[in-house]
């Protein structure tokens, strides 16, 4: 019998997700020079600005009316994941926290309780253009952990487990582990109260980019987990011998080895896997809860306490043009990564 459950093709974002991912978003903007703002040297003209997501010339500026990106917003009830593949990301919160992260970095933070923060994407770079992707994942915390306090965990790229593999016939596959185990590699720890610090829970989340023609085959996990592959680079892919085409979520069995050919051009897959919490899920907007009464309150409690306020001078503040990698925690903690 073939491990493939299910392919679904993938129209505009947000991509479809199983359970325990709510949300995955693949953004990718050719961002021209920034100007001494750090905002697109180029005009604005014919973008809704506010809420651009033309991808006008290559680019959009989202909720952004500057600097791209988005401006402060709550979440609760759930867990943000931001694979920072190219460019810089300034963060800052409500707790006071702040960050910028980019080339290889991803921040995990848990909403819980509450809180209110911004992605702002700095266009530092004057004389040239700014490329700027990343992967914006949504993952759900059980009902238990719906109201914990937030907390934000930086996974710098120096410390995710990068592994090479190659097949028979020389072909390479390179392995990037955010999440979860794989062969003797572990990726650095989730929050603490993430679902993916359950190891039963079995959160795994692989970047796998594939040469031309390469063979690699991903190993099996336990049984009853969801997980799913997203071809969202290269021209064809063969998932178990069979033959999908790119922009294709590939849904496979979990608990058997599942070999992957890439097709005549190089090729990306991003997976994601996990067990599902199984619980009822209330979605609207920036919140996620079991009930439509935990959304209600959800908004009560947003509109009465702002989640702690905004300590921010401006609803979309970005750091320094000049400044390096780093991290601010809420208790005043501060990581610099290694530069490479």
């Amino acid at each position: 019998m073939s491990p493939i459950l299910e392919t679904v093709r993938l129209g505009s974002p947000p991509w479809p997700t199983l359970d325990p991912f709510l949300f995955c978003v693949h953004h990718n903007d050719q961002y021209p020079a920034g100007d001494e703002r750090m905002a697109p040297k180029a005009s604005l003209a014919g973008r809704n600005i506010g809420s651009d997501f033309s991808g006008k010339d290559g680019w959009s500026m989202y909720h952004g009316d500057s600097i791209p990106g988005f401006p402060q917003h709550p979440h609760r009830g759930f867990e943000t994941i931001t694979l920072a593949r190219n460019g810089y990301i300034d963060h800052s919160d409500s707790l006071g926290a702040t960050a910028r992260f980019g080339y290889g970095d991803c921040q995990w933070m848990t909403a819980g309780k509450g809180v209110v923060h911004c992605e702002m994407f700095p266009l530092v770079k004057t004389e040239e253009d700014n490329p700027t992707e990343l992967f914006q994942i949504w993952i759900n915390l059980p009902a238990h952990d719906k109201l914990v306090d937030p907390y934000f965990t930086m996974l710098w790229e120096n410390t995710i487990p990068k592994l090479s593999f190659l097949d028979d016939a020389g072909n390479d596959t390179t392995v990037t582990v955010m999440a979860g185990t794989l062969d003797h590699a572990k990726a650095p720890p989730p929050p603490p109260n993430s679902w993916a610090s359950r190891p039963e829970a079995e959160v795994a989340i692989f970047d796998i980019v594939m040469s031309a023609n390469a063979k690699w085959t991903l190993p099996a996990a336990g049984p009853g987990i969801n997980r799913a592959l997203y071809f969202f680079r290269g021209s064809s892919l063969k998932v178990a011998g069979r033959k999908v085409a790119a922009l294709t979520r590939i849904t496979v069995q979990s608990d058997v080895d599942v070999e992957l050919e890439m097709g005549p051009e190089a090729g990306e897959v991003l997976m994601l896997q996990g067990r599902p919490i199984g619980e009822p899920v209330a979605h609207y907007g920036p919140f996620v809860m079991n009930t439509r009464e935990e959304l209600q309150q959800a908004f009560a409690d947003y509109q009465r306490t702002r989640f702690g306020g905004w300590p921010w001078k401006r609803p979309d503040p970005a750091h320094a043009r000049d400044q390096t990698r780093f991290a601010i925690h809420a208790d005043g903690r501060k990581e610099v990564p290694e530069q490479s």
